[in-house]
């Protein structure tokens, strides 16, 4: 079985992790003779996040994974039958014992494309009760993970590309199961890594992290390291001591900083150093635990011109606390000056990284020109999404046995589409999106250069637009329950079992 090859697809979501409304339907469905009429869903959002121009999809990976695994236990049907009413036909549960997405097809947009509301994320075409059963797990897995990653990739946009970002929400987060789809979904975003581990191991992003301060406050001082001799970067000669050698290289710092020698916190010195002997290739100072500017900094300048001085190079500090923008701005300089001094040019670059409840409105000052922050650390602002903590993602039928269905309702928003759809993203001559469309299935593929009539949403009256591209936008994904390879990939997996090159 999928579940039992992939570890994760339970994981992603189970088949109860629903609404009750769906049994109840189910059960319905089975009652009326209708659980295996051809039915299709679409998924989508009304509006764009954040008051924002565009979203992002993502989830379909778990989705995907889902799918696969979709299998009502042993212990799932005997709860159900527990909630539903006594006299439920015996029968009824023997079918969803042996219900599975074998004949489930589902197109979507491709992980991390530009979506725009209306424009179906997923289609979910299969047996009637099959579909309807996947309407709030696919909804959970879509909505937050298209919310988190439309947040990221905000973020990315006034962060600039050149600022590395770092998500380190996961204290943050609500509950693991959105720590771990924010850490993974922020990456797809825009982020370069996470402090999250979990997601490092099960989905591949890119790791990071240093020290807090209760690494630094745990030192006093007084301590002894059992070791605390260091070798040279290049292997040979003797090892050092660090500590000592720090020592030394504190009183020319405190000298070339105007401080006296008995100013740095001892305790926060000992941390540095015993953080250096673990990492001399990554030593890294959290300088703000104390003073920045009467502990902090000349610590780490001591502990890192000690480590250079062995052909080590320490690779940034961190500020957690104060003024951000300006602090950085004030350390640069120092460590120009102290590049300068000391006569080592790799102190002019080392990186800056900045942490503390960091949102749109402080990112877009941390990120202006001339900032001299290197890496942004952001937490509560990506996984919580404080600006719209939901996607307001929809599951609705759109046909059952062919024929299109649709929602009227007394809000002329929460109106359907009816029928089977084909979607396009009609593009103009410099490749730039014009708008994306939508048809019914059966109509004709527009063609680039053909004008089109079209009717913008809410417009009393059409418009023409001629396209110099035309792209079409959901991708088969699943079909009858198999995973349907892309283009690109099939044809590399045919040339490998063909014995031949790629």
């Amino acid at each position: 079985m999928a579940a039992e090859q992939d570890p994760e697809a339970r994981a992603a979501a189970r088949p109860l992790l629903t609404d009750l409304y769906q049994a109840t339907m189910a059960l319905g469905y089975w009652r009326a003779g209708r659980a295996r009429d051809a039915a299709e869903f679409e998924l989508f959002f009304r509006r764009c996040p954040f008051g924002g121009a565009f979203a992002l999809a993502a989830g379909l990976r778990d989705c995907v994974r889902f799918l696969r695994a979709f299998r009502l236990r042993d212990a799932d049907v005997q709860f159900l039958a527990s909630v539903l009413p006594p006299d439920t036909d015996p029968a009824f549960f023997e079918h969803l014992r042996a219900l599975d997405c074998s004949e489930v097809t589902v197109r979507a947009l491709p992980e991390g494309s530009l979506a725009f509301p209306g424009v179906p994320l997923l289609q979910v075409s299969g047996p009637l009760l099959v579909v309807q059963l996947l309407e709030t797990p696919l909804l959970c897995l879509v909505s937050y993970a298209s919310l988190v990653a439309t947040n990221a990739a905000r973020l990315r946009l006034i962060a600039g590309p050149e600022k590395r970002l770092l998500e380190m929400g996961l204290r943050r987060a609500q509950g693991p199961d959105g720590g771990l789809t924010a850490s993974t979904y922020s990456y797809l975003g825009g982020f370069d890594s996470s402090s999250n581990v979990l997601a490092g191991q099960l989905r591949g992003v890119p790791v990071a992290g240093t020290l807090a301060h209760s690494f630094v406050t745990s030192f006093s001082g007084s301590e002894v390291p059992p070791d605390p001799m260091l070798a040279p970067a290049a292997g040979e000669g003797p090892g050092v001591d660090l500590a000592a050698k720090a020592q030394v290289w504190l009183e020319q710092v405190c000298a070339h900083l105007g401080l006296g020698v008995q100013e740095p916190h001892p305790g926060e010195r000992a941390a540095f150093v015993a953080y250096a002997l673990a990492f001399p290739r990554a030593f890294q100072g959290l300088l703000d635990t104390y003073s920045v500017w009467r502990s902090g900094l000349p610590n780490f300048l001591a502990v890192a011109l000690a480590l250079g001085e062995l052909g080590y190079r320490a690779v940034g500090v961190r500020l957690d606390s104060g003024d951000l923008l300006q602090q950085a701005q004030e350390i640069r300089k120092v460590f120009r000056a102290a590049a300068a001094q000391f006569q080592v040019p790799w102190l002019e670059s080392v990186l800056i990284v900045v942490s503390n409840n960091i949102d749109e409105e402080a990112l877009a000052r941390l990120a202006q020109e001339g900032s001299e922050v290197n890496v942004i650390g952001i937490g509560t602002s990506v996984v919580t999404c404080p600006q719209q903590p939901s996607l307001g993602g929809v599951y609705k039928l759109v046909a059952v046995g062919g024929q299109p269905r649709m929602k009227l309702t007394e809000d002329p928003e929460k109106q359907t589409l009816p029928g089977s759809k084909a979607a396009f993203r009609l593009l103009g001559s410099d490749g730039s999106p014009l708008m994306d469309m939508l048809q019914l299935a059966e109509e004709p593929v527009p063609q680039a250069g053909q004008e089109l009539r079209v009717w913008p949403p809410g417009a009393q009256e059409p418009c023409t637009v001629r396209p110099a591209q035309v792209e079409p936008l959901l991708r088969l994904c699943l079909q009858q329950g198999q995973v349907v390879l892309s283009e690109r990939l099939q044809a590399l997996v045919n040339s490998l079992c063909a014995g031949q090159s790629p």
